[in-house]
């Protein structure tokens, strides 16, 4: 079973192609957008879970809002199809993941239902060419697209640098765990329902 997917969204805002192979252990992963610190965050969560992505995003309004959000909504699309039935996958995950001072819980779950609650305080605006203010966005919209449950709540954290870092590493982390096939259960949907 391959566990891919292709997805393309062209908006007048944005441009986003994302292509994805949960499985792939070979390929070098490709990540371009405008946005160097947002860059450095996608690679964080390639690296942390493991998967093999080729994202290419453009901005066509200047908007990073935009290009954000619907980043966050192409691979959340990818995941979807990619999981298929999600037969045989964990399907849950949560993290604590440390960096320096701050501390991040991430709690995962491919439920089929979409919910996120972030709770992370940042008072800065921006941290190099990152609106902090879209952390949230993110991850909002990779849990409407791909129907999944996330919880992120920071636990501690002063630098929003390493704040927004240890939230993409634990997210990553999780997204690992919850996606891996349980070889013992390859064949089960993991829900009592029979349905995901």
């Amino acid at each position: 079973m391959q566990r891919i997917s292709q997805k393309t969204r062209n908006t007048k805002e944005t441009e986003v192609t994302i292509k994805l192979d949960l499985d792939n252990k070979e390929g070098v992963s490709s990540i371009k957008t405008p946005f160097k610190f947002f860059n450095h965050m996608m690679e964080q969560i390639v690296l942390r879970s493991g998967i093999y992505i080729e994202l290419d995003a453009q901005s066509l309004d200047g908007n990073q809002h935009h290009l954000v959000e619907d980043v966050g909504i192409t691979f959340g699309s990818c995941i979807l199809e990619a999981l298929q039935e999600k037969r045989g996958i964990n399907r849950y995950a949560s993290v604590i993941l440390p960096m320096d001072e701050a501390l991040t819980l991430v709690a995962l779950d491919f439920s089929g239902r979409a919910y996120s609650k972030i709770n992370v305080s940042i008072n800065q605006e921006k941290t190099h060419d990152f609106e902090t203010i879209l952390l949230g966005h993110f991850f909002q919209s990779f849990s409407m697209s791909s129907l999944s449950t996330i919880h992120i709540k920071m636990l501690e954290g002063s630098d929003p640098h390493h704040i927004i870092e240890s939230v993409f590493k634990a997210f990553g982390e999780a997204l690992k765990i919850a996606i891996k096939i349980d070889e013992k259960n390859i064949d089960k949907i993991p829900s009592t329902k029979g349905v995901l």
